[in-house]
């Protein structure tokens, strides 16, 4: 979370820490009011979001995972294969460069790049902006593609109705036990790359366990987007789901 990496806090604690060096007990309390303001005030960012996003009929999902998971690909392979059955936009969260955005605009869906320069995530300022930047008229579902990290992406909701964690196989079985309050956060859980499990030392009944041991209610999925394996089942997730959220939406 932020309060360890110091993202997004930094003036406010380096102001902290110039009153109140002489006293450390009065620059943590400063710390954690900075803190709980910050996740206040995002909060109420985030439901603004939820709402604007209902308002609309648009259905948002929060893609989180390390760098490298496969989030892009993930899309790239899921608007191939919905082949303009749902409307998609996206908003893609990195710290730096464009090649996201460029990615999935190339698939012929709207795109808006959030570069972050040194924060590790998005929050839901940032994903807010990012919404006034996609025809939401158009569209059906919004994914963010938020910053690969496993760890203070799950600290900021940014105003989605879902979330979606990835975990590819190079990455080993042991990260739910290591970064939980991620996986805890998930509706659905993506095992990815599963391509190159007969040549890696990956774990899956070990996996498994710790999902189940830090969020038992989580959906699970095994996939690989390049092969396809896996994909039909993630198709029919995002489906019900989606479908699911609207029947609420139009019934609000």
């Amino acid at each position: 979370m932020c309060k360890d990496c110091g993202c997004g806090i930094s003036d406010a604690h380096d102001h902290a820490h110039h009153q109140d060096h002489h006293n450390p007990a009065l620059k943590e309390s400063h710390t954690i009011e900075v803190l709980e303001n910050i996740l206040s005030a995002n909060d109420h960012q985030a439901q603004h979001n939820r709402e604007h996003l209902d308002a609309c009929g648009v259905v948002g999902i929060n893609l989180m995972s390390s760098p490298g998971a496969g989030k892009t690909t993930l899309l790239e392979k899921t608007i191939e294969a919905l082949n303009g059955s749902m409307n998609i936009g996206v908003i893609e969260g990195d710290l730096e460069t464009n090649r996201d955005a460029e990615r999935i605009r190339s698939r012929g869906v709207p795109a808006h790049q959030i570069t972050t320069g040194q924060a590790c995530h998005l929050d839901a300022f940032m994903v807010h902006e990012g919404l006034h930047h996609l025809p939401l008229e158009d569209l059906d579902v919004v994914f963010v593609e938020n910053v690969g990290n496993l760890v203070c992406p799950a600290a900021y909701d940014v105003g989605t109705h879902m979330n979606v964690v990835l975990l590819s196989v190079p990455e080993g079985e042991d990260k739910p036990a290591k970064y939980p309050v991620i996986f805890r956060a998930a509706d659905v859980i993506l095992l990815t790359k599963i391509d190159l499990l007969p040549y890696l030392p990956f774990r899956r009944d070990q996996f498994l366990k710790y999902v189940n041991q830090v969020n038992p209610r989580a959906d699970f999925i095994e996939l690989s987007p390049v092969s396809g394996e896996g994909m039909p089942q993630w198709l029919e997730w995002l489906r019900f789901k989606v479908g699911l959220r609207q029947s609420i939406q139009n019934s609000q």
